[in-house]
């Protein structure tokens, strides 16, 4: 009995301390947290009795972090968040083992050094294979947490956000050989002291990116609007009376949020010409988004004017687009969400789990993704290509470091998180815009339907006020542009694969050493002697 409620006592705490690390995130936003927040946690897995407990209290873990980061999901997903939750936590088993199998006991000195280079590697492993987006995407990475720390954002110009994550678990990993192994000291502290080392060599030595002129982006952010079926013209309404007021103040670009247009603009002339409209009013084009039903093929019949270069080829469905329209119309720029939020907007193995349309506002209809990314010329800015993304693609790496490797000036992402308007996501979404920006030396504009709007420069260094849930506005940022390349951009997402590949040596290492303990005793070189009998 003892023994039982000693393991339930057990499996709370992994709960408890794996859902700890969720408070160094954007609401609460205590970044220096993130550096202590795995200690409780690994103190419980190094004194695991045994390997299927250490397992089972990183999976409990893990589950708990999924659901602590991304709790705001539940008025969405009721109850299905667990079984997802339950699924991605077993990504922290291989980690748990490491914990246990190199902080358990009283490490030797030698083991404790290998500690701080292996036990990051597995976490990093966890989050690199949920970052698929299969599993849900790359959201609540802990060097994420890290968005606002000048310091950690240079490091991300480095290796993106894997690098940073790397540093914060290291951190994490000799503290608990302070705490647990006094023999251990000695490596701990040089580990710590090797993570302060790296991170003031790359503040000081690796260049910041180049300014090369200046872009006058407005960002619209038309508020709130009560569902209801004229919601969309509402929201349509709201952006034009507000982008009105920009006539006159110079701007090259303006930017609506995800969603703001809810109508093809093929099937809808009127919004095409009010649209133009808008653009020769306030003299720069608009980078809209449309969230609607697009006939297969394009539009049939004479098309002119400025619903023309609206008509798109492509296959019928509900799509999510950024377009760029000028005083003639749409430019003809469009780009097709690629990556759509599971569930949201598309539910995986619909013919297996389209029941979660029955506990929680999944998507009745899956939309349909676009085919590659999208570069578009900015009008009147020889020269200024600007990269968009939808909502949730801002939370992938490869996807910005692409566009701005193909050539992008500007990165946007086009958002809208007003159905968790009052919960963490607005501020955890809008954080993501600092990290793409100093990963990829570019600037990038995270413009939203109801907040947080926010502009950060190509060092990830917030640019202007922030729109808050609470604002109804249109904003201009004073928008710095760079030039050069990232070492990021450049070598891409090496960490993960020094990190695998570090791993593979263990386990081969592990291995061969398996191999010679099961090896067969050698048989004799000489005869056995004989004996004599009788």
């Amino acid at each position: 009995m003892v023994a039982k409620r000693t393991r339930y006592r057990r499996a709370a705490a992994a709960v408890a301390a794996g859902a700890l690390p969720c408070l160094a995130f954007p609401a609460p936003a205590l970044w220096w947290f993130a550096y202590v927040a795995l200690v409780p946690w690994m103190l419980l897995l190094r004194s695991a009795p045994t390997g299927r407990r250490a397992a089972l209290e990183g999976w409990l873990g893990g589950a708990a972090f999924i659901v602590a980061v991304h709790h705001w999901l539940l008025p969405s997903l009721h109850v299905f968040l667990l079984p997802v939750a339950a699924l991605v936590g077993l990504l922290w088993i291989p980690w748990a083992l490491l914990v246990r199998e190199f902080l358990g006991g009283t490490p030797e000195p030698g083991r404790a050094a290998a500690a701080l280079l292996l036990v990051p590697a597995g976490w990093l492993l966890s989050e690199l294979a949920r970052s698929w987006q299969g599993l849900g995407g790359p959201w609540g990475l802990l060097g994420a947490s890290q968005w606002q720390v000048p310091p950690a954002l240079r490091l991300a110009s480095v290796g993106g956000v894997w690098l940073v994550s790397l540093l914060v678990v290291a951190v994490n990993c000799a503290l608990v050989l302070l705490i647990s192994v006094p023999g251990a000291r000695v490596p701990a502290v040089a580990g710590v002291t090797g993570c302060v080392v790296l991170t003031g060599a790359v503040w000081l030595w690796v260049p910041r990116p180049e300014v090369s002129g200046t872009l006058r982006v407005a960002v619209v952010q038309p508020g709130l609007v009560a569902d209801g079926p004229d919601s969309a013209e509402q929201r349509f309404d709201a952006g034009e009376r507000l982008t009105r007021t920009l006539a006159g103040q110079r701007v090259d670009l303006v930017v609506w949020g995800e969603s703001s247009v809810g109508a093809d603009l093929a099937a809808r002339p009127d919004l095409a010409r009010r649209l133009a409209a808008l653009s020769s009013g306030v003299g720069a084009p608009l980078l809209v988004n449309v969230d609607a039903r697009r006939p297969a093929g394009p539009v049939a019949g004479p098309v002119a004017g400025p619903v023309a270069a609206a008509a798109t080829p492509s296959g019928g469905g509900i799509y999510k687009s950024s377009v760029l329209v000028g005083p003639g119309g749409p430019t003809g720029d469009r780009y097709d969400k690629m990556r759509l939020v599971p569930f949201g907007e598309y539910i995986p193995a619909r013919s297996l789990l389209g029941w979660a349309t029955s506990v929680g506002r999944a998507a009745g209809e899956d939309r349909r993704r676009g085919a590659e990314p999208v570069l578009m010329n900015l009008p009147g800015r020889p020269g200024v290509r600007i990269g968009p993304l939808v909502c949730f693609e801002s939370a992938f790496p490869d996807m910005s470091r692409r566009l701005t490797g193909d050539g992008a000036a500007l990165l946007i992402a086009q958002s809208a998180t007003s159905s968790f308007q009052h919960s963490w996501a607005p501020a955890q979404h809008a954080s993501l815009a600092a990290l793409r920006a100093a990963e990829d030396g570019r600037p990038m504009v995270h413009a939203t339907l109801t907040g947080i709007s926010v502009v950060h420069g190509p060092s990830g260094e917030r640019i202007g006020p922030a729109l808050p849930t609470s604002a109804r506005a249109a904003q201009v940022y004073e928008v710095p542009l760079s030039r050069g390349s990232t070492f990021y951009v450049r070598f891409g997402d090496w960490p993960g694969g020094a990190c695998l590949a570090l791993l593979a040596a263990y386990c081969a290492v592990e291995g061969v050493r398996s191999l010679g303990l099961r090896k067969p005793a050698p048989e004799p070189t000489t005869p056995p002697a004989r004996t004599a009998r009788g």
